[in-house]
């Protein structure tokens, strides 16, 4: 593995984060939220595209609403559609905890009318397409019953549960989900110490229809996770936190569960939640950090 190059592509806000990429229509986009903080009212989900793989990048669009933060934008091809999933924490008095909201633009400049998405209070995180059907695993942060929930879209893009207690070992959340040349289906699941000791993350494999996981204890914390696979074998780029806090790409063992650090980006501080777009033998990701100071969005590009 051998970082390409990683550049530096936004900073306008006081803080952009929490990245996802991908590529539609032979053009590349990259989503992130812009806000005043880490955690704030005001995050908004702004777009920007490279029409010539990552070297320039433009702003083409900024989605945002009037009663809540939009949270983690991730993008989604689906045929000739581009699909923008996100999260908002609601303002007080407009609802309580996170909706989940998906808008559809063919452009990726004018986009569609917000529609709400699974449960009250579950965040739909990250999208996975696989078989002409959109995957994700919601989570709820609950002190006693929180979980993570398994869901499957129909043909109109609905989601419907597959399974409604995928998890509740723990303080479970985020999720990176593909689906390997067998069909399986592989999930690196986020624990973090809430109300457990073990923060360890999990992961998880099911064959079709995806209704029975057997799930493993890696050997540490994770963050953002987001995986991929290549040549066979699993990847994942992710915030690491144990001398340091940084994001890395690494090697996930599907039979010992254990995680090994390949590369590290260059981050620290505020960092990670990364989106990745795979070509031929070239990794392209996203990224934010804040060790060059305010917190920006980056892009690089990895030789695998």
């Amino acid at each position: 593995m051998k970082l390409i190059s990683v550049a530096k592509i936004w900073d306008a806000s006081p803080h952009n984060a929490f990245t996802d990429l991908v590529r539609f229509k032979n053009k590349l986009y990259c989503v992130f939220r812009q806000a005043s903080a880490h955690v704030s009212p005001d995050g908004a989900l702004r777009i920007l595209r490279s029409d010539n793989e990552g070297q320039d990048w433009q702003s083409v669009a900024l989605v945002d609403v009037d009663f809540a933060d939009l949270r983690d934008g991730k993008l989604v091809a689906d045929n000739d559609r581009l699909l923008l999933f996100g999260g908002g924490a609601m303002h007080e008095g407009k609802g309580e905890g996170m909706r989940s909201y998906c808008w559809q633009s063919h452009d990726g400049e004018h986009w569609s009318a917000l529609k709400a998405l699974v449960k009250e209070k579950e965040w739909l995180w990250r999208i996975t397409p696989h078989k002409g059907h959109l995957y994700g695993i919601a989570y709820l942060c609950h002190e006693h019953d929180g979980y993570a929930a398994l869901y499957k879209s129909n043909a109109d893009r609905d989601f419907q549960p597959l399974v409604e207690k995928l998890s509740q070992a723990g303080y479970v959340n985020e999720s990176g989900l593909v689906f390997d040349e067998h069909d399986k289906a592989i999930c690196l699941l986020r624990r973090d110490p809430l109300w457990q000791t073990d923060e360890r993350a999990l992961l998880g494999e099911s064959a079709p229809p995806y209704t029975q996981w057997c799930w493993q204890v890696t050997n540490c914390r994770v963050g953002g996770p987001v995986t991929f696979l290549y040549q066979g074998k699993l990847y994942g780029v992710v915030r690491l936190y144990d001398d340091r806090v940084r994001t890395s790409l690494v090697a996930i063992d599907r039979q010992t569960a254990q995680i090994e650090e390949l590369l590290t980006l260059p981050s620290g501080g505020d960092t990670s939640y990364a989106g990745v777009v795979l070509k031929d033998d070239t990794l392209m990701l996203s990224y934010y950090s804040s060790h060059e100071g305010t917190c920006a969005i980056y892009f690089a590009k990895i030789a695998l």
